[in-house]
């Protein structure tokens, strides 16, 4: 099969590869009919290298015809159209009961200190072989691939279960707007505008948005976001403040992580740390504060004191620095984590499959591209160029 693989520092190739086939009686077998670019694959493209090999293939956004399945795998037949969640749970252990399939017990990556294993995301999370590409092997198919309608509906329709719409939906949740409130969303990348769509589903009175791109602005602005554009404006919290009356927002989100803008000292560590040998690249990662905190340090600024700060950008650094003095002294409530993509379909399926598309899931995705074009899609995505915003691959073009 044809599948996109990391070969080093900003160096994807679409290559010929084994197919996947069944190992274990839980598995099953798909043929991906369509698998986006995520912003998170990114840090794999620019910044996580370190914990990467040459050949692995990349995506954990992914769904497809359900080809094959193994012999304990019920509740699934080969034809079933699904979406596959980018993590990996069993449904069973203690923590799936309790709603944290992100900290599944059965795959966790213990070697690693890592929570549960991820589809296509380094070897921090199990080097499990990801969704880009024609075809992909699930495990614990008895539990994580979501059935969807059989329908003449395109793919972006189901596509963004697998972590768009949870991430952003556990991001709204976490922030714990009140009802009528206020909420400031960082970064509106597909996250960020699928999260600041949600947050007015689930009754925020309003949502401010900020980024520098255009096209991300205008395409917030017509779901009924407003805006604060960083790149005409730099005074970000004066700004957030003029609209909430002078006290701040009742919450934010940080839908950016590691990739913000603002920070060229840490961007510079960033390329650095990227080109090392990984012998000397881990060890900086793992105790070195490397990331760019941008992101965070606007959700922490921008929210009242009281309020909270809800983080679902991906940050790679274990020793990143932050004013912990002023987050004691507000009173901030700061949430993190890695989205339970299974607790929230319940709440999500029932709204992507209702007419009239009421969280504008067919307003995301700007590009769709042939797999073998994957490594002219990640420069596009990275340099936002083109008015890219959202890109799916399409594995049979």
């Amino acid at each position: 099969m044809r599948a996109l693989t990391w070969q080093g520092h900003q160096d994807v190739t679409v290559e010929t590869v084994p197919d996947p086939t069944i190992q274990e009686p839980t598995d099953a077998v798909i043929r991906v009919t369509s698998t986006a670019i995520c912003g998170s694959d990114l840090h794999l493209y620019s910044v996580l290298g370190p914990y990467l090999q040459a050949g692995d293939v990349l995506g954990h956004e992914a769904m497809g015809i359900v080809e094959e399945v193994g012999s304990e795998v019920s509740g699934l037949r080969a034809g079933d159209r699904v979406v596959v969640p980018f993590g990996i749970a069993c449904g069973t252990c203690f923590m799936c009961l309790a709603g944290l399939q992100s900290q599944c017990e059965t795959t966790q990556v213990r070697e690693q200190g890592s929570g549960a294993a991820l589809f296509g995301y380094t070897s921090l999370y199990g080097s499990v072989p990801g969704g880009q590409a024609q075809y992909l092997r699930v495990p614990q198919a008895h539990y994580g691939p979501v059935v969807v309608p059989q329908d003449d509906e395109p793919d972006e329709r189901y596509l963004y279960l697998s972590d768009v719409l949870p991430t952003a939906w556990q991001a709204v949740e976490y922030a714990a707007v009140p009802a009528g409130g206020t909420v400031v969303v960082v970064g509106l990348g597909p996250i960020g505008q699928m999260a600041a769509r949600i947050a007015l589903h689930r009754g925020a009175g309003r949502v401010i948005g900020i980024d520098s791109v255009r096209e991300r602005l205008d395409m917030a602005s017509r779901h009924g976001v407003d805006v604060i554009d960083t790149g005409s404006r730099t005074d970000t919290e004066d700004a957030v403040r003029e609209l909430t009356g002078g006290r701040g927002a009742d919450a934010s989100i940080d839908a950016v992580g590691m990739e913000a803008h603002g920070s060229p000292l840490a961007h510079a560590v960033h390329r650095v740390t990227a080109v090392l040998p990984d012998a000397v690249a881990r060890p900086m990662m793992e105790n070195v504060g490397v990331d760019r905190l941008a992101g965070l340090r606007t959700a922490l600024g921008v929210v009242r004191r009281g309020g909270t700060v809800s983080v679902v950008g991906v940050y790679g650094g274990a020793a990143d620095p932050f004013d912990l003095m002023d987050v004691f002294d507000r009173q901030l409530t700061l949430r993190f984590g890695q989205a339970n993509v299974r607790r929230w379909i319940g709440d999500l399926l029932p709204l992507v499959t209702a007419p009239g598309d009421p969280l504008g899931v067919l307003d995301l995705r700007t590009h769709r591209l042939p797999l073998e074009e994957a490594p002219a899609a990640y420069d596009l995505f990275q340099r936002k160029n083109d008015g890219c915003i959202k890109v799916v691959l399409d594995p049979a073009a």
